[in-house]
C-alpha cells in the first residue's frame, strides 16, 4: 500500500496544470488514474477524508476531460473508498454510474470489475440477492475476458455475499479460491481480506470452529498490520469479538473495544455503530435482569 501511494503522489506532482490534461498516448489520463488509485490506497489505510478529496478530484478532472474510460476508473476507486467506509448510498451512486458507462461504451475490460464492486456494496447494504447476481455476472465476465486484475478481490466479495445470504459452504469455497488466486498473483492485501472472510465463515458455521476462525483472523491481521490496512485490522478485531461472544467467553471484550476505537478514529460510523451494538448486546447478556453489575465509575 505504501509503494502504491508513493507512486501515485509522484505522478500527481509530475503532472501539474496543463500536463494533467494530457493523455500521452495512453488509454486513460494518468492524472486521473493517479488520483483515483491514490484514493483507493488511502482508503485501505483508513485515511478516508484525504482519500475522498483525491477521488472527487479524479471524478471532476475526468468529467472535464469528457473521457469515459478515465471516469469509470475514478468512479470505481472512489466507490471502493465509500463502500469500505460504510457510506453505501454514496458508493452505490458512483458504482452504478461506472457500470452504466462501461455498458454504454462497451468497455469489456472494466465491466466485470464495475459489476463486482457494485454487487458487493449491494450485498453489504442489504440488497443481498441483487449483489450475488451482479457478482456472478462479474465472475463470468472475468473468465470470458481472461481478466486477472482484481479477480481475487471480487472472489472474496462474492464469498461475502453468499455468507450474508446464509450460504455458508458456497462462501467457504469462494474464500479458499480467493486465497489461492491472491497468492498466485502476489496480491497480499487481497489475500488478507480473503483470510478475514474465512475467519468470518468458520465462526458462523453451525458447529463453529473457534481455533480455525482465530487462525484465519490472525493471518489476516498479520498481513493487514504489515501493510498498514487499518480498516481490515478493525474488521478482524470486530470478528474476533463476535466469535468470543458466540463461544460464551463473554468477559473477553477487548476485541470489540479495539474495533470500536479503530472505527471511530477512522470515521467509519456505520461499522462503529455495528460494533457498539454488539458490545451492548454482550453486556446485556452478561448482566442478568435484576442482577447487580460492577461499578464502572
Amino acid at each position: 500500500m505504501g509503494k502504491d501511494r508513493r507512486v501515485c503522489r509522484t505522478l500527481i506532482d509530475a503532472l501539474p496544470g496543463d500536463l494533467s490534461r494530457k493523455r500521452f498516448g495512453l488509454v486513460a489520463y494518468p492524472a486521473v488514474v493517479a488520483r483515483a488509485f491514490l484514493a483507493r490506497a488511502l482508503a485501505e489505510l483508513g485515511v478516508f477524508d484525504e482519500g475522498r478529496d483525491h477521488g472527487e478530484e479524479a471524478v471532476r478532472l475526468a468529467e472535464a476531460l469528457d473521457h469515459p474510460f478515465s471516469l469509470i476508473w475514478a468512479c470505481l476507486n472512489l466507490g471502493r473508498l465509500e463502500g469500505l467506509r460504510g457510506e453505501f448510498i454514496r458508493a452505490i451512486m458512483l458504482l452504478e454510474r461506472a457500470v452504466a458507462l462501461s455498458h454504454k461504451w462497451n468497455i469489456a475490460y472494466l465491466t466485470p470489475i464495475a459489476l463486482a464492486a457494485l454487487g458487493h456494496v449491494y450485498a453489504r447494504s442489504g440488497r443481498v440477492e441483487e449483489g450475488v447476481s451482479r457478482l456472478q455476472q462479474a465472475l463470468a465476465g472475468y473468465a470470458s475476458a481472461g481478466i486477472g486484475y482484481l479477480r481475487s478481490m471480487s472472489t472474496v466479495q462474492i464469498g461475502e455475499a453468499h455468507l450474508l445470504a446464509g450460504r455458508v459452504e458456497e462462501a467457504w469455497d469462494f474464500g479458499t479460491r480467493a486465497v489461492a488466486l491472491a497468492r498466485e498473483r502476489g496480491e497480499r492485501g487481497h489475500e488478507a481480506w480473503a483470510h478475514r472472510l474465512l475467519g468470518e465463515i468458520a465462526s458462523q458455521r453451525d458447529c463453529s470452529d473457534v481455533a480455525l476462525a482465530e487462525a484465519h483472523y490472525a493471518t489476516s491481521t498479520a498481513l493487514a498490520l504489515e501493510l498498514g490496512m487499518r480498516p481490515l485490522v478493525a474488521h478482524c478485531r470486530f470478528g474476533l469479538g463476535k466469535l468470543h461472544g458466540r463461544a460464551g467467553d463473554r468477559w473477553v471484550t477487548e476485541h470489540l473495544t479495539t474495533a470500536m476505537s479503530l472505527f471511530h478514529d477512522m470515521g467509519m460510523q456505520f461499522w462503529f455503530e455495528k460494533a457498539e451494538a454488539e458490545m451492548q448486546a454482550l453486556e446485556g447478556a452478561v448482566v442478568a435482569p435484576g442482577a447487580c453489575s460492577l461499578s464502572r465509575g
